[in-house]
């Protein structure tokens, strides 16, 4: 397999079950994963939602909360517990994870941008694995409209992409990628596996906003998809229930939704 810089975006949804508590064999598995991928020379990037969600689950919060400080204090507390257990399952496969928590000035100011390309260059070329998130804790505007400005960490995930010079994207969502209709109404949805332009129709195809642990739904992927092949980055949506998918991507096996980069 030829050494690729891949960037892989995990949401709430696949971190996280319905009663809130993080799903470890999920992130164990995934840890492994993206560990044997750095292991055989790859260059690695998580990019992980889920702050608020691992917040609320570890302060036993029965909804999540209304007040903006609130909402960053719970995603403070989350943020501890989801690096605590990113650090843990990483250095069980010899691998080093560094966190990197960023606003939307972090990539608008120039300076802010190259000292971030630089980090992360420092970090990848040192053989660890950068852990990237949204900085709930401090990030006002995202929380208080109850929407990220990156939309779910997708469109995040490919900023990251393409400042890193990422070869492909992987996005792990709780549905195995792009439907020509939608799969919870009609049982023979059909999976769309290769997308080579996102048009009209294509978007016309996305609907829903994602689960309650998580703002993002197709339409914020599209979004992502059509920032990410537009800078000639791959990228994928699928199933994250079974990381093994990232292999089966690798390995050219037709699995969720291709969007073919331009160019």
């Amino acid at each position: 397999m030829e050494k690729q810089r891949i960037v892989v975006k995990v949401g709430s949804s696949t971190l996280t079950g319905d009663n809130g508590a993080l799903k470890l064999r999920t992130i164990d598995k995934l840890a492994q994963v993206l560990s044997a991928l750095r292991n055989e020379g790859n260059h690695v990037i998580l990019v992980s939602s889920g702050a608020i969600a691992v917040g609320m689950n570890k302060m036993r919060l029965p909804m999540k909360p209304t007040e903006i400080s609130m909402k960053q204090a719970v995603a403070a507390v989350g943020q501890c517990e989801l690096i605590h257990i990113y650090d843990k399952c990483f250095g069980e496969y010899g691998n080093i994870v560094g966190q990197i928590l960023l606003t939307a000035d972090d990539i608008a100011v120039k300076q802010k941008r190259r000292n971030l390309t630089n980090t992360f260059e420092a970090l990848l070329e040192n053989g660890m694995i950068p852990v990237v998130n949204e900085n709930d804790s401090i990030s006002h505007a995202e929380i208080k409209t109850d929407k990220q400005v990156f939309g779910e960490n997708d469109m995040l995930s490919a900023i990251v992409a393409r400042l890193t010079e990422a070869n492909r994207l992987i996005i792990l969502s709780d549905i195995d990628g792009l439907y020509d209709s939608n799969p919870d109404i009609n049982p023979d949805a059909a999976l769309i596996h290769r997308v080579e332009e996102i048009t009209d129709e294509i978007r016309g195809l996305a609907a829903g906003a994602g689960t309650d642990r998580g703002t993002g739904g197709m339409v914020t992927k599209l979004d992502a998809a059509e920032y990410a092949t537009m800078h000639g980055i791959d990228m994928h949506i699928t199933n994250g229930s079974d990381p093994e998918n990232i292999y089966r991507i690798l390995e050219g096996e037709e699995c969720g939704t291709h969007f073919v980069r331009r160019g």
